[in-house]
């Protein structure tokens, strides 16, 4: 008589692969969420150049993403760590003409744990517009409900208001604060720390 999957094996994130989630997209009203392949590298070289100085304010890997080889070497890196179960990334695009405007993703994918981190950036020409709050909430979906996770974790500097909001839309809870837990722009930044669970209302 079979034994069946061991309690191991089913217990670990679901993470589809990159040409089911491509063939099928995750569609919000205005954005469309894609997993970031080895072809987005020259669209995401573009956007991080268009925003620069926006997004090195609050995220210490934009001065180094400072080539269009290093972009597209991040977008190499996205594929590889989606199929490996790493991390899901996508690009946010623009429901209407498909263009690149960000990035969501779920990163330090624990499977034990069915645990992840939520992350994003927008590009500054369409901020202020909810596009962020839209595509985080879906991606924040995908992860709970496609990939099974238990926990997602998120945290934003605790003056990066902008992001604080958007954790606030998606019902995240607070749940403190990590001292000086980044340097960004030469100065440290106290990170305030938020999750969603699977059994949060």
């Amino acid at each position: 008589m079979p034994e069946g999957p061991s309690p191991l094996s089913t217990h670990m994130l679901r993470i589809p692969s990159r040409t089911a989630v491509r063939n099928s997209p995750i569609e919000a009203q205005r954005v469309v969420l894609t997993p970031i392949d080895p072809a987005d590298g020259p669209e995401l070289w573009e956007a991080i150049e268009a925003s620069r100085w926006h997004l090195e304010q609050w995220l210490p890997w934009v001065p180094f993403n400072n080539t269009e080889d290093a972009s597209q070497r991040y977008a190499d890196a996205c594929a590889a760590d989606w199929d490996a179960g790493r991390a899901a990334r996508f690009g946010i695009r623009s429901r209407q003409d498909r263009r690149l405007m960000g990035v969501v993703g779920l990163d330090a994918c624990v499977h034990m744990h069915l645990s992840c981190e939520l992350g994003y950036w927008l590009r500054r020409d369409v901020t202020g517009r909810g596009l962020m709050t839209e595509a985080a909430k879906a991606c924040v979906h995908f992860a709970l409900e496609r990939m099974c996770a238990h926990r997602v974790r998120c945290a934003a500097a605790t003056d990066n208001y902008q992001s604080l909001r958007v954790i606030g839309r998606l019902g995240f809870r607070f749940e403190g604060i990590a001292r000086q837990a980044e340097y960004v722009g030469s100065r440290w930044v106290d990170h305030a720390i938020f999750a969603k669970l699977r059994t949060d209302p």
